[in-house]
């Protein structure tokens, strides 16, 4: 493979891993609950349309009833970040920090933020409560991001490699 691919592809399949673990770890563990149980499913606090959407309107959602396709998106989507970053990045001042902070308030600000501003508050009437439960989610799986790629980057080829 190209070197100018192989950082991209690198850091991507490394971002996607992270963008999964994470939301297993914030949404899943914490939002939904490994049973159901979690904040996020809580009846006296969320929405009914939002319990519907995960529980009980057919079909379930592909992340509960057949994750493989999206867990393998979330890593295509990881990928696509990283050649992002790639193109951007030259114009960022130099630096792990400086340069993942600024990728990870891009994956915030243009799929994280909004969605959460189109779906959960305009579609489903989510609790704000819930929103800024679930941004604080977002912002920890885009930063994790945005660190994963940047330090991937940042590393030369002999230790990618």
């Amino acid at each position: 493979m190209k070197s100018s691919l192989r950082k991209p592809f690198a850091a991507g399949l490394a971002a996607g891993i992270t963008l999964n673990l994470i939301m297993l770890l914030t949404f899943r563990l914490i939002g939904f609950g490994w049973n159901g149980g979690g904040i996020l499913l809580d009846p006296s606090i969320q929405s009914v349309k939002v319990i519907a959407v995960w529980t009980q309107i057919e079909p379930l959602p592909l992340i509960i009833a057949n994750p493989v396709p999206m867990i393998l998106g979330l890593i295509v989507f990881g990928i696509g970040h990283a050649f992002i970053y790639q193109w951007l990045a030259i114009s960022w001042p130099h630096g792990i920090k400086a340069r993942a902070f600024r990728m990870a308030l891009l994956i915030f600000f243009f799929s994280f933020l909004f969605w959460e501003f189109f779906t959960p508050y305009n579609l489903f009437g989510e609790p704000t409560l819930l929103i800024g439960l679930e941004l604080i989610f977002w912002a920890t799986i885009a930063v994790s991001e945005g660190f994963v790629i940047a330090t991937v980057f940042e590393m030369g080829p002999e230790q990618l490699w």
